[in-house]
């Protein structure tokens, strides 16, 4: 893996904000973004600030782009978040909605296809793998875990504080880096991730409701609730820092290979389950009862892949920080839409929670935003004069 390829993977999983629906999404997302710092290796004066500005702004985007960007991730994701919340709470004609496994089932299928597609545009019809398949199984399992439980806490806790509590997979990205990968992280970190949680557990404590499921004002609602939220963030903690471990093994497995690889054993996995528990057959007999089931399932299978394409698209174009920050006011407007079409009450306590939140991950996107014009400017004086950085003398 490029170290440029690499830094921006890293900015990425620590933001905490993938939604995770097919696999993690930012993982190797910045493949095939040139760093014209890195094409010479000597740069006159005028040559420096001319790399330097193309590290900052890419080479002909502007603002329609950005538009395009903006608009068909807020698109994608208010869709996807808003039937998600549908399916998973609402009462149809028969009742309500059997398995969170067949959504999670029904996702992977079509990202699947897209991820295959483009594996075979991009690789010229190859589908080999340069890892082994079996790599990509734990990554898969967890991911279908995450997903899981991001479904099935809808019906004991409220969309709002679903999208809230994601915001502490900070926390465990960086226990997972440190297990898994041997990662060090600075003090300023562990103090956005402590403000972070103490945001969500003001929020959570000032909304007693739940979300749609009978028993979510109840205390074992609440509590299986918050059971589901955090098998939701440890899977997907594990599941980006495993796609990191993946990629710096191998590193020409590319995006989409990882994609679809994770994919098909998510298909394989979740079928299983399906199967074994005997919720497929009873899943399907509920869709041929209640087609706006299917078709609210169909919605958020289509709003995934899309979502997918405009998170590879925005970052390879424009970079994680600008895709982390579209991706948080996403989650802003995600859980306004919530409150006022289902109706979720916020107190004064929670929406000083949702802004102390809120507010760490800004000052963090910040935070890494200055970092990541550092390491730029640093790569543009090692392209410029690679001799004085490696610290070799230029004299005889």
């Amino acid at each position: 893996m490029s170290r440029h390829r690499k830094e921006a993977d890293d900015e990425l999983r620590e933001t905490g904000d993938s939604d995770n629906v097919a696999t993690d999404l930012s993982e190797g997302a910045t493949e095939g973004e040139t760093d014209p710092s890195m094409k010479a290796p000597l740069l006159s004066e005028e040559d420096k600030k001319q790399a330097s500005l193309r590290q900052e702004v890419p080479p002909q985007v502007g603002m329609k782009q950005l538009l395009f960007c903006f608009c068909g991730l807020q698109a994608s994701y208010l869709t996807w978040g808003y039937v998600q919340e549908l399916v998973m709470t609402k009462e149809y004609s028969t009742g309500k909605f059997p398995s969170a496994t067949f959504c999670v089932l029904s996702n992977r299928v079509l990202a699947v296809i897209v991820a295959l597609i483009a594996t075979m545009v991009q690789h010229k019809g190859s589908l080999s793998l340069p890892a082994p398949y079996y790599a990509f199984a734990p990554c898969a399992l967890s991911n279908s875990l995450s997903s899981f439980g991001q479904y099935q806490a809808l019906r004991y806790v409220s969309f709002p504080l679903q999208t809230i509590s994601k915001s502490t997979k900070v926390i465990p990205v960086m226990l997972m880096g440190k297990v898994l990968n041997r990662k060090t992280y600075p003090a300023v970190d562990y103090v956005e991730a402590l403000a972070i949680s103490v945001g969500v557990s003001v929020f959570s404590l000032a909304n007693t409701g739940g979300g749609g499921g009978e028993g979510s004002y109840e205390l074992g609602g609440a509590l299986l609730g918050v059971s589901m939220l955090a098998l939701y963030v440890v899977s997907d903690s594990f599941t980006s820092q495993w796609q990191s471990k993946v990629y710096q093994a191998h590193p020409s497995v590319d995006q989409f290979q990882m994609m679809w690889a994770v994919n098909s054993w998510a298909i394989m996995m979740t079928l299983f389950a399906l199967i074994t528990s005997g919720e497929l057959i009873l899943t399907l007999k509920f869709l041929h009862q209640n087609p706006y089931a299917a078709l609210d399932n169909l919605t958020i299978a289509i709003t995934s892949a899309t979502g997918q394409l405009f998170i590879f698209y925005t970052i390879k174009t424009f970079g994680p920080v600008v895709f982390t920050i579209i991706m948080t006011t996403r989650q802003v407007f995600s859980i306004g839409i919530s409150c006022v079409v289902f109706g979720h009450a916020m107190k004064p306590a929670a929406l000083v929670g949702a802004f102390a939140v809120f507010a760490a991950i800004f000052h963090r996107i910040k935070r890494q935003a200055k970092t990541q014009r550092e390491r730029r400017s640093v790569q543009v004086k090692q392209a410029a004069d690679p001799i004085s950085s490696s610290g070799i003398s230029s004299k005889a």
